[in-house]
């Protein structure tokens, strides 16, 4: 028995093409600058922002198109956060497309964003990639599919 079997036997909470990823939630600093970061240098848009006053919290969130049927990043500022926040082994990257790898490495670069691992192809695959890091420190990687 597969674990899809298994899913199906016991019945899904989440119905598929009835469901969909909807965003994933990165803590920041520094919300200005996250925001900076994704709409300038990545090319997201701000689609809402809002502050939660009792709560001492900002959500803003940003994406590539609408959140009725794209996925979306979740910015979370916890206005009395004074220190980096830890991130973690558990989480590994986001991943963006883009059309061509190395021109972005390159406009990134001259504005000063941190390219832990440069435009290369795949060791294993056709892809070219890259790793990038936003001004927290979470790792976005770069795809270039062929």
């Amino acid at each position: 028995m597969s674990i899809t079997d298994t899913a199906t036997m016991r019945g899904q909470a989440a119905e598929a093409g009835k469901s969909r990823f909807l965003h994933t939630m990165l803590r920041v600093k520094d919300l200005d600058k996250s925001l900076r970061f994704y709409t300038e240098q990545l090319g997201m848009k701000l689609l809402r922002k809002r502050d939660y006053p009792t709560g001492k919290f900002t959500l803003a969130f940003v994406g590539y198109g609408d959140e009725n049927d794209s996925t979306v990043i979740e910015l979370t500022h916890n206005w009395e956060q004074a220190e980096p926040y830890s991130l973690g082994s558990g989480f590994g990257h986001l991943a963006v497309s883009v059309p061509d790898v190395y021109k972005a490495c390159e406009q990134l670069a001259a504005a000063g964003v941190k390219i832990p691992r440069p435009a290369g192809p795949m060791a294993h695959g056709g892809s070219v990639i890259a790793f990038i890091e936003d001004p927290d420190g979470y790792r976005i990687e770069l795809i270039q599919r062929p």
